[in-house]
């Protein structure tokens, strides 16, 4: 495959064909080791927008839009099965077919599972691992005991309810529309001053695409899949974690819980900041992300 560096500040969209889907994702820089972004849930390359050329200063920078999401492919969810492990074995793909060598992974949300699961599969492959607001699935099956009785005896009718392929297109309808999503994003971002138009195009022209639809159905049905605190104890290359303290969905005294794995070599609270801060404030965290980069072992 042939190379093309570019500027950060002009993103040209490359695609990968990975088991016939179509996967979109940009390449920057030329300097140091790899690094691939590896975005959550409902996002898209553009959520690093405001980080990538900081990052190619210091490294060759990779980003990725998941299968269902941004502008790579969304097969209906009857043919695959959305979930961490299928877009793990996408970043592992990914990272042998067009990156060549060893990685260290930078994700948020759900996309630092993800990370994670792909560390624990590939161990030799991954060399360091920046978590940013991990999602921690409070929602799965596996913390159903920790939960509030209401919430205990009201799970078989939620399941029943988002199992209705019908009802959860609706749903969809009434979420992706731009306000909702400005309204959505909002509440990630306390301060509000990232909330750009470009930002919510983005995220609204992919909710836009065919097939978007059913793999909302599908995330929303996840009840039992891998948690942070499963693949931890398994991950060999070292992690650290940055985490808004304004987070609304991922609170931060349960986030620092994770910290005490033997492989968590770091756990930074960021200020005031909510669930994307990487996004939210990026000249506060990109020094952050930058000091990573250069602490890392292979670091240039």
């Amino acid at each position: 495959m042939v190379v093309v560096v570019l500027a950060a500040h002009d993103p040209i969209d490359r695609f990968w064909d990975w088991q016939g889907q179509s996967i979109r994702y940009w390449q920057f820089g030329d300097r140091g080791a790899p690094v691939l972004l590896v975005h959550g849930f409902g996002a898209c390359c553009e959520h690093w927008r405001q980080n990538i050329e900081a990052i190619a200063q210091q490294a060759t920078v990779y980003v990725i839009d998941l299968l269902g999401f941004g502008q790579s492919a969304k097969p209906d969810p009857t043919t695959v099965r959305y979930g961490i492990e299928l877009w793990a074995q996408q970043i592992e793909a990914f990272r042998q077919a067009v990156i060549g060598q060893p990685v260290r992974l930078i994700a948020n949300s759900i996309g630092c599972v993800v990370a994670l699961q792909a560390a624990v599969n590939q161990p030799e492959g991954y060399t360091g691992l920046l978590l940013i607001d991990c999602a921690l699935r409070q929602i799965d099956d596996k913390k159903l005991a920790q939960q509030p009785l209401g919430r205990r005896l009201g799970r078989p009718l939620l399941k029943a309810a988002v199992r209705q392929r019908g009802l959860a297109d609706w749903l969809y309808r009434q979420l992706a529309k731009p306000s909702i999503i400005e309204r959505i994003l909002k509440l990630a971002y306390p301060s509000s001053d990232r909330i750009d138009p470009e930002l919510v195009e983005a995220l609204y022209t992919a909710t836009q695409a065919p097939g978007a639809g059913g793999v909302f159905w599908a995330f929303i049905n996840l009840f039992d899949d891998p948690l942070a605190e499963q693949l931890l104890p398994h991950v060999q290359a070292p992690v650290t974690f940055f985490w808004g303290d304004r987070d609304p969905w991922e609170p931060i005294a349960l986030g620092r819980q994770l910290a005490d794995f033997p492989c968590v070599k770091a756990f930074v609270p960021l200020a005031g900041l909510g669930h994307c801060p990487h996004d939210e404030a990026p000249e506060q965290v990109n020094p952050q992300i930058v000091e990573w980069l250069n602490s890392s072992p292979d670091a240039g």
